[in-house]
């Protein structure tokens, strides 16, 4: 063991050119194509009538997440041949254009469903609070790399990251966006988690943002109706809740196997935004609950990886960054599925990977290069675990033979 832990130092201190960089994770880049394809399979399904009645192409939705796909397998090589490290170097400049995006969208931002989200560049549209997610997840594994023990404190630990989250925040209520304001403010807590921030303060900081969530539900009626229509559903069928009783029934119609691939009646306009947000539900009517289990399973095992990622990187800024990506990935996941089944109100999330949506797929999947970046750089400790057990089995079996010859020339000389 200690001749591993001298090696993995001396690639550490080894300059960049120098460095030996390990086989990148394929059983992640599995995962996701997996996710992928089932997500091509599921547009094309969910959108074909919605796309031909809109566009005269049935395939319309499908094309433009092919294109959408061979961009972000782009950013993801690219992601994948960055050095992580290169971003703690360019974490201000990141943080930067990340608030200047969000300004943006805030004054002159492009509308739809009552939401200014997104901002024209050239002939497409993109949403930066996608983006945010990632480049917030660079800022905080910066910030608690850098902080180091004193990340434990409460003034050090909590203040500046709730100061700086608490910023991106305010902007992301601007448009509103309320589900990923969630998303950043639980990956912020759940990285000074296992950075070592104290529980009590964590629960402080907690309550507060709890406080200040409950005053911005509280003073929006519209905020207001949806957690009544959260707790009621069924009483606002014919308006807020329309959506979420339509994806209910239309899940509990899927089933143990489904109504089968393409004959889900989700799709004729009973439930709006079904190739985006509620993805789910048509996956989970066409293919009954064997296919939300295997989506689950594809999650589990992508949050499986990004953990393992995770631990085995040798510098902790890679630690928390694979550790926040894999977070983001995970819980937007879960909120999804939540959403679609009544059992959260609805935020506004993608499925990741499946979801129809050219800037959600492009940052994800930048998202998974820079996990597989991690990953090349990282020491395969359960690799060394294994081959120094080898070893000592091989050793002892040579110890047996060795004894066994000396056993039977004692037996001869008798």
């Amino acid at each position: 063991m200690e001749r591993v832990e001298s090696k993995v130092s001396l690639v550490l201190d080894a300059p960049e050119e120098e460095r030996e960089e390990q086989p990148w994770d394929g059983w992640l880049l599995v995962v996701v194509c997996a996710l992928l394809g089932l997500g091509l399979v599921m547009i094309f399904s969910a959108s074909s009538i919605t796309a031909q009645w809109q566009h005269n192409d049935s395939t319309f939705f499908l094309k433009r997440q092919l294109l959408f796909l061979l961009a972000a397998f782009a950013l993801m090589y690219a992601g994948l041949r960055i050095d992580y490290r290169w971003y703690q170097r360019a974490v201000y400049p990141i943080l930067g254009v990340t608030l200047a995006l969000l300004v943006i969208v805030a004054m002159s931002g492009l509308t739809a469903n009552n939401a200014t989200r997104w901002i024209r560049v050239g002939g497409m549209t993109f949403q930066p609070g996608e983006w945010t997610k990632i480049a917030m997840a660079m800022v905080l594994a910066y910030s608690v790399t850098k902080k180091g023990e004193q990340v434990k404190s409460f003034t050090v630990g909590i203040v500046p990251h709730l100061a700086i989250v608490g910023l991106v925040v305010g902007l992301l209520m601007l448009q509103p966006d309320f589900g990923t304001s969630v998303l950043l403010l639980s990956m912020m807590f759940a990285v000074l988690f296992v950075a070592g921030t104290r529980i009590s303060y964590i629960l402080l900081a907690l309550v507060c943002s709890s406080a200040a969530a409950y005053h911005l539900i509280s003073s929006s009626p519209y905020r207001m109706k949806r957690v009544m229509a959260f707790l009621d559903p069924w009483a606002h069928q014919g308006d807020i809740a329309y959506q979420v009783t339509e994806s209910m029934m239309a899940i509990g119609s899927g089933g143990i196997v489904g109504q089968g691939l393409g004959d889900g009646l989700g799709k004729l306009g009973f439930v709006p935004e079904l190739e985006t947000d509620f993805i789910g539900t048509a996956i989970a009517q066409e293919l009954g609950f064997a296919g939300v289990v295997l989506i689950v399973v594809l999650y589990l095992l992508l949050v499986w990886r990004g953990i393992r990622i995770a631990l085995a990187a040798t510098d902790n800024f890679g630690k928390y960054l694979a550790f926040a990506l894999t977070f983001l990935f995970g819980l937007q996941a879960a909120i999804n599925l939540a959403v679609i089944s009544g059992l959260v109100p609805t935020k506004g999330l993608t499925l990741p990977f499946i979801s129809y949506g050219g800037s959600s797929l492009l940052c994800s999947m930048f998202g998974i290069g820079i996990l597989l970046s991690i990953s090349r750089c990282a020491s395969d400790e359960w690799k060394s675990k294994r081959a120094e057990k080898d070893r000592e089995r091989e050793a002892l079996r040579w110890e047996r033979k060795r004894e066994r010859i000396m056993m039977r020339r004692l037996e001869e000389r008798r």
